[in-house]
Order: structure tokens, then sequence, then C-alpha cells
């Protein structure tokens, strides 16, 4: 059992997403392997949210882990204005040939938000550099979540997150969000609602947008809110006919999640701008990429200085990182079959949950399933049922981390088939033995 106590005063550091004072202590991670993490008192930990959603392969992953070690003994760092070195080039081209056709250009940077605030820097620059200054807003959907910097805030629906920096955040039209579930009667009537209040918009002041940014096919921190392909091939089309770039917040849904390799590639639709991290490095070490079409490349190809992309990171296309994401990238198309079996297995486990009346809303896109807890009251991210079930869990040896009433698995690869069942297994039991 967790303390309820305050967190060990000797300790400095400030956690994320976190209220210092009344979080229990903290629980000190020794080692992982595979899908399991040791606690420095011995106990084990099944991780079955890939810690944060990065860790694709699993744990200690020894290709991935080789292959920093090679690279630190070669090139560790240096900096990416005016040099350039293998790993980031090769990252690059095996990123753009796993992609659709018409994403060729690869910007670095450091993680999800800042792939997501290059994305929008790219997009309204783009239109400055041609000279049509009108198109200065963007679009986004409810429920949105796209990062902790400012202008990924300002295009994240207003919430938690948000809320003590709205002063500081850009104005943003958005749109409703058709989530959807296993036999949900009404997502045709939903993707209806949406594409009319977008028909609306667009009609009204069409040639003032930039782009339209989404996470395609699933809201991550928004609570693993699910939408259809075809809602995302009605939304190209539309936007295509207003000349409207589209951004995907691949962050957490790229490299299988979806149970292909990409969304964008599950969707049949290519965006102008793709945003990518998390798993890119199979969840070794910070990378990013932002990785937009030729069009949007020979707008900043220039004599002129004042259309360069003045944007830049110390670490940008760091040697290790992308040493990391070469490894992973081999182990993704080698192993294939881990994510897109996933699927099927997730089936099995949720049959087992099916009838029970306290989860409702049960859905599945690849390699993630959630289900919402059934609650009276104070739905959502701050919902007082999470902490609750997170320790319950802890205490029969799973790691979940409930994002308020909403449930969810997202394990890594590496996971068998009776492992993920016994998730389920978990979720059952403790629903069945708690008062929600």
């Amino acid at each position: 059992m967790m303390s309820k106590h305050n967190p060990n005063p000797l300790s400095s550091v400030w956690h994320p997403f976190t209220q210092m004072k009344t979080m229990p202590d903290p629980l000190h991670v020794r080692s992982g392997k595979g899908v399991m993490l040791e606690l420095e008192d011995g106990r084990k930990l099944m991780d079955c949210i890939s810690s944060w959603w990065v860790t694709l392969h699993g744990h200690a992953q020894p290709e991935i882990a080789g292959a920093i070690h090679q690279q630190a003994l070669r090139l560790e760092q240096v900096i990416y204005a005016g040099l350039t070195h293998e790993p980031a080039e090769l990252l690059a081209r095996r990123l753009i040939d796993l992609l659709p056709e018409g994403l060729t250009r690869v910007f670095y940077s450091d993680d999800g938000s800042t792939s997501v605030e290059v994305a929008l820097k790219m997009a309204f620059q783009y239109w400055k550099n041609q000279n049509y200054t009108g198109r200065t807003r963007f679009l986004s959907f409810e429920g949105a979540y796209h990062g902790d910097t400012l202008g990924a805030m300002s295009v994240a629906h207003r919430s938690v997150f948000t809320d003590s920096f709205k002063e500081l955040m850009f104005d943003v039209d958005f749109l409703p969000y058709p989530e959807t579930f296993i036999d949900d009667p009404d997502i045709d009537e939903k993707e209806c609602v949406a594409l009319t209040a977008l028909d609306g918009l667009l009609e009204k002041r069409g040639k003032t947008y930039a782009a339209l940014i989404v996470e395609p096919l699933v809201q991550g921190a928004g609570g693993m809110r699910m939408c259809r392909p075809e809602f995302l091939v009605s939304l190209r089309d539309r936007l295509k006919h207003f000349d409207i770039l589209m951004i995907y917040d691949e962050v957490m849904v790229g490299f299988g999640r979806t149970g292909d390799f990409f969304a964008c590639s599950k969707a049949a639709t290519v965006p102008d701008i793709l945003c990518l991290a998390k798993g890119l490095t199979g969840g070794f070490l910070p990378l990013a990429a932002t990785i937009c079409s030729e069009k949007i490349f020979q707008a900043f190809y220039d004599d002129d200085p004042h259309k360069t992309f003045y944007h830049g990171h110390s670490y940008t296309a760091n040697p290790l990182g992308c040493a990391a994401g070469l490894a992973s990238l081999d182990l993704l198309k080698a192993n294939q079959n881990r994510f897109m079996r996933m699927d099927a297995w997730h089936q099995k486990g949720l049959a087992l949950l099916k009838n029970c009346s306290t989860l409702n809303r049960l859905r599945l896109c690849g390699t993630i399933s959630a289900m919402d807890v059934h609650v009276k009251s104070d739905k959502g991210y701050l919902s007082a049922i999470g902490p609750i079930l997170r320790e319950k869990f802890l205490e029969r040896g799973f790691l979940l981390r409930p994002l308020g009433n909403v449930l969810y698995i997202l394990p890594p690869y590496c996971i068998t088939e009776g492992e993920l069942i016994s998730i389920y297994e978990c979720i059952q039991d403790v629903i069945m033995k708690i008062d929600v």
C-alpha cells in the first residue's frame, strides 16, 4: 500500500501533472525488462501503458541499447546548423519510405509538444511567405490535447491543462469530435454534426484558416476518444476545397499504435504536415520529427533570408536519438506482426468486460483499448475514481494510469497474449469489488 503522506521532503524533484502537496510517495523503479518494471523493494509491475506511451518494444531492448552504445563511441552530439551526420540522414529517409507518398521533408526537434509547435509555425509561415496575410487562424477539435507549450496548448481543448494560461493563448475555432465506440448506434449522426459545423465555419471564413490540426483516429490525453477513418477522409476533402493545410498529430498513435505503421496509412489520407515523437526512439531517448510535404518546404526555399524557418533546438537530430530511432524502426519492421495481431487479443479481453455494468463505451483501435467507468458525478480527468483505481491496480502488480474515469490499455509490443488478457482480468476483478 502506498503512503498517503507528502512525498519525501528530501527530494528536490517536481513531478509532472502532479499536485506535490497531496501526491502519494512515488514508487522507486530500479530496472525494467520487457513488459515488466522492478521496484527498489523487489516488487514487480506490469507496464500496461508503455510508460506514457513511449516504450514500443519493451524496456531495456538490447538492440536499441546496443545501437546507442555504438553511436556514443563515435559521435554523441554535434550542432545541426550547417552540419549533418549519417544517423539523421538515414532516419529521415527511412521515415519517408514508411510514410504515404507526398511527405518528403523531415525537421527534427525534441518531443511531442515541440513537434506540434514546429508544425503550427510551419503552417503559419507557409502562408506568410507567399503573402497570404489573412491565413492566421487554426481549426482544432473539442477534447484535443497537443502538448504543453503555448502554441500546442492554444490548439488544445480548454481544460485543467490550459486554464491557468488562457490569457496567453491565441484564439482557435473548435469543432465537435465524433467520438465512437463498439456498437455505437449514433456515429453517423455525430459525424454529420461535426462536418456540418465545419461546413458552417468554412463558408463563413474559410479563407482565414492556415490549418486544421487533429489527432488522427485516437485523441490521447482527452480520454482515448476514437473516430472512424472515414471521418478523416471527409475532413481531408473539405479542407482541400478551401486550400487549408491539414496537420496530423501522430505523437501518440504513430509507429504501429493504430494497427498500421501510421494512422495516416490506416485512414488512407495524407496530411500536409505530420508530427511524430514518443515511440520514435522506442522509448529510449527524447526525439521528435515534423514531416511536411514538398509544397510546404518550397515556400521556405528562397534567396530571401526572411523566408527562412527560424526555429531550432540545441539537441536537434541528436546522433544518439537518431541511432535509437533507426534500431527501433528495424525492430518495428521485423516484428510488425506483434502490433498487427494485438487488436484480436484486445477483442478477447474486452469480451470479458462487455457485461460489466460499471464499464461502458468500450472501444478499440489497433493496440489501444479504452473504456469509461460509470460514475455518478465528477467525470473527466479530475474524477476521484482515477487515483483510487490506480492504487488498486498497483496492489495487484499492474501499472495502469486512468485518465480520470477513463481506463485504457496501451502496452509494449513484446507483451504476450496471456499477459494482455491478465490485464483485463485484473480490471474485471477490481471493478467488481469497488463501489463507484
